[in-house]
């Protein structure tokens, strides 16, 4: 989920659920070495439970990342080996590590041992057009054997040629059934399913074979799909949450920023939030213009709310000029 979900993007996804855990954008090794570490390592206290992905293949390299990700409070450290891009590939990371399973491990286990935070592994059932399953079973086998027991597996291949990353999120076959198997071999292991699911029906059936579900494209094109997660899969009492809850917590969010300019990047993130309501087209348009014209409106998700016609204009909270 590179360029999605920023800490903008996490924050307005736990006001959604309070439960599910979420998942930095992949950050490499180099980033965190040598870039603005609090650029790229804050968060909100809100986000909790939240997990860092990291992506890089040295191990030292690594092991100063994770333990910065402790230093940081973050919860849990997650290694890439999924991502095919070609600046992945040529950086040797993502989806490249599964064809280097002795790496990987060595990669695991410095990062554990530099850190007490849970070390996870997101990774492909394949790379390019290798189907056997004892490709993706030994490379689950030797990372258990370094210590690592929670995969989060994307059912399709990454195709590290031919393929854009937008294309390897959906040409290749899914292929759960690869997933299941997994489940059955390391039972003592947590297996997490992700790859096309779109819905927590979706979701729910899946956690009739394995242990957890991870949900990306979903949760960021149609993220009203989130408001039902703690209810339904942490079976949660909490009184749920409304558009109406989102926008107001999220208008206060905004005029806790620092920077003005970030409103743009909030309103990015919240353009799927009324998909499949009259008055989306509305919603959606207002904040694109708005971002553009009102950088610094802090109201502008009101605004919008209003004028697709979820709230009587009259009684807005804005001022007439801004009408």
């Amino acid at each position: 989920m590179l360029d999605w979900t920023d800490r903008h993007c996490r924050y307005f996804h736990r006001t959604l659920s309070t439960k599910a855990r979420v998942y930095t954008e992949m950050v490499s090794t180099g980033a965190l070495r040598y870039g603005d570490q609090a650029r790229h390592l804050d968060f909100s206290e809100a986000e909790h439970p939240i997990a860092i992905q990291l992506g890089g293949s040295d191990p030292q390299e690594l092991a100063f990342c994770a333990k910065l990700a402790e230093k940081w409070g973050y919860d849990e450290v997650n290694l890439n080996c999924g991502c095919p891009s070609p600046k992945v590939q040529k950086g040797a990371f993502g989806a490249w590590l599964m064809s280097e399973p002795k790496l990987t491990a060595d990669c695991a286990k410095a990062m554990m041992d530099a850190c007490s935070l849970p070390v996870t592994i997101k990774h492909r059932i394949g790379i390019d057009k290798r189907e056997d399953y004892e490709f993706v079973r030994d490379f689950v086998g030797t990372l258990f054997d370094t210590g690592v027991r929670v995969f989060i597996v994307h059912a399709r291949n990454a195709w590290l040629k031919g393929l854009s990353p937008k294309e390897n999120r959906s040409v290749p076959p899914l292929r759960r059934e690869v997933v299941y198997q997994l489940k059955k071999d390391f039972p003592e292991a947590t297996i997490v399913m992700n790859g096309g699911l779109q819905s927590l029906e979706d979701a729910e059936r899946e956690l009739e074979q394995v242990d957890g579900v991870m949900l990306g494209k979903a949760a960021y094109s149609t993220p009203w799909v989130l408001s039902d997660v703690d209810a339904r899969l942490f079976f949660s009492e909490n009184k749920p949450v409304t558009r109406e809850d989102i926008v107001e917590k999220m208008s206060q969010y905004l005029k806790t920023l620092d920077d003005p300019s970030a409103i743009r990047a909030v309103c990015r993130h919240m353009h799927g939030l009324m998909t499949g309501l009259a008055g989306a087209k509305s919603w959606r348009s207002s904040l694109s213009e708005w971002c553009a014209i009102k950088a610094k409106c802090t109201e502008i998700l009101r605004y919008a709310y209003a004028k697709a016609g979820w709230r009587d204009v009259e009684d807005f909270w804005l001022s007439d000029k801004f009408l």
